[in-house]
């Protein structure tokens, strides 16, 4: 009798030693090898074994069955939640079952910036995250639906602030917008806020302005010089007479030589016949640059023109006599390079 039951508890324990074996190959044994970056999309309508197929073609899972089967007694195939997921080498089933099952996405470094309209931004949105682009548009144009965000289907561009933002990839669109209505109440500190009205501009105001610098030129160091010079123009009650202004208006930011013709378009962004600002930007300004607008400098430049080596840098001046003398070299330049 005493073989059998050492007989019989050496079988329990094969057994258990056995099941533990199984449930470890199953479960806890490391399945997934990753090579990249690990980033798994799982979309909308996707299946258990449409999610299988995705992990076999990626190369990131060693073993498909063991997998499905966890998924199985998870259940996963009730609890699929599309998203963007980095997935870690040496994963086990059990692992990136849960993680998948839970919805714990990594988010996407959002980042736009060198933009001027709402379709250019769809543009960007629809290659990062989720987003139709025409539905984007859409959305965004629809009646008052700026206004329900507290701006004008003008500035409404204004809204969105240049810069890197960890947003979901499947976020809607409604989201999106949410958050970049946060990003934009955090944008406008206390500080940012007085400089503005120690400007007399509003925040909107600073934005078109800066919008208008930024097109004007890449050279950072000149950001503040020119803000000042449309600041005194704005003080004086002169018209902008903004270039970008016009290009905007056209249509048409590839225009290399503003001409009599192209000042006399019907259009509130024309600001060689319309005093006071344009009623929108004309492009989503960088913080670098709103900063600079905020921080202006303080002198007694009324005119400024581009330089006649194309360096990019501009001649500042106070009268329009010198400012002339800058013009007249500039388009003998624009000549001599067949520029018209």
């Amino acid at each position: 009798m005493k073989k059998f039951w050492i007989f019989l508890c050496l079988m329990v324990f094969i057994g258990l030693a056995g099941l533990g074996c199984a449930w470890y190959y199953v479960i806890q044994r490391p399945n997934l090898t990753v090579t990249d970056d690990g980033i798994l999309f799982i979309r909308p309508g996707d299946s258990l074994d449409s999610v299988v197929q995705t992990l076999e073609n990626k190369g990131y899972i060693r073993n498909s069955l063991t997998f499905r089967k966890v998924a199985e007694l998870k259940k996963y195939s009730t609890e699929i939640k599309p998203g963007r997921y980095r997935l870690a080498n040496g994963m086990s089933n059990n692992e990136a079952v849960n993680m998948l099952r839970s919805g714990q996405q990594a988010p996407v470094h959002f980042t736009f910036n060198n933009i001027r309209t709402i379709e250019e931004l769809a543009g960007i949105v629809a290659r990062q995250l989720n987003v139709d682009s025409i539905a984007f548009v859409q959305m965004a144009k629809a009646p008052g639906y700026a206004e329900k965000w507290g701006f004008t289907s003008e500035n409404f561009t204004g809204m969105f602030i240049p810069n890197t933002y960890q947003i979901y990839w499947n976020t809607s669109i409604e989201n999106f917008m949410k958050r970049m209505h946060t990003e934009y109440d955090k944008f406008w500190t206390q500080e940012r806020l007085d400089k503005a009205k120690q400007a007399g501009l509003s925040p909107m105001d600073i934005l078109i302005v800066a919008s208008i610098v930024e097109e004007e030129t890449n050279r950072t160091d000149e950001y503040a010089t020119i803000a000042g010079v449309y600041l005194n123009r704005l003080a004086k009650g002169w018209k902008l007479e903004a270039c970008p202004t016009l290009k905007f208006a056209l249509g048409d930011f590839s225009l290399k030589r503003v001409l009599d013709k192209h000042m006399k378009i019907n259009s509130p962004y024309n600001t060689y016949q319309n005093p006071g600002l344009p009623p929108g930007p004309v492009r989503m300004p960088s913080i670098q640059v709103v900063d600079a607008v905020l921080n202006y400098q303080h002198h007694d430049y009324m005119f400024f023109c581009a330089k006649s080596d194309f360096s990019g840098r501009h001649h500042f001046s106070r009268t329009l006599r010198e400012h002339n003398r800058h013009a007249i070299e500039y388009h003998k330049a624009l000549n001599k390079r067949k520029i018209y």
